[in-house]
C-alpha cells in the first residue's frame, strides 16, 4: 500500500521546503484582512513562514510576507505571528 504524501511549501524568509504542519500560515481573505490560518482551510492568498524565531524575524524585516500577499502588512499582523511562535 502506498504511503500518502505531505504537501510540502517554501518558507518566505529561508526559501527552504517543509511540510506544510511546521509552517504558519498566513493569509490575506478577500476582503483584505489579513489572519493566521490554524486549520490550513482558509479561503485567500497565503504565505509561510518556519515556526523559527529567525525566519519570522527576517520575513518581517524585509518585507518577504507583505509581497507574498500583496498588501502591507502593519504591527498588529507581525505581533500575532511573533505570539504564535512564542
Amino acid at each position: 500500500m502506498k504511503q500518502k504524501r505531505t504537501p510540502q511549501r517554501m518558507c518566505v524568509a529561508c526559501r527552504q521546503m517543509f511540510d506544510k504542519p511546521q509552517l504558519i500560515r498566513i493569509v490575506k481573505k478577500p476582503d483584505d484582512s489579513v489572519v493566521i490560518d490554524h486549520v490550513g482551510k482558509v479561503s485567500g492568498r497565503g504565505a509561510y513562514v518556519c515556526k523559527n524565531a529567525d525566519c519570522v524575524e527576517k520575513a518581517i524585516k524585509r518585507k518577504s510576507i507583505d509581497r507574498a500577499l500583496g498588501i502591507q502588512t502593519g504591527e498588529e499582523i507581525h505581533n500575532m505571528i511573533r505570539e504564535e511562535i512564542a
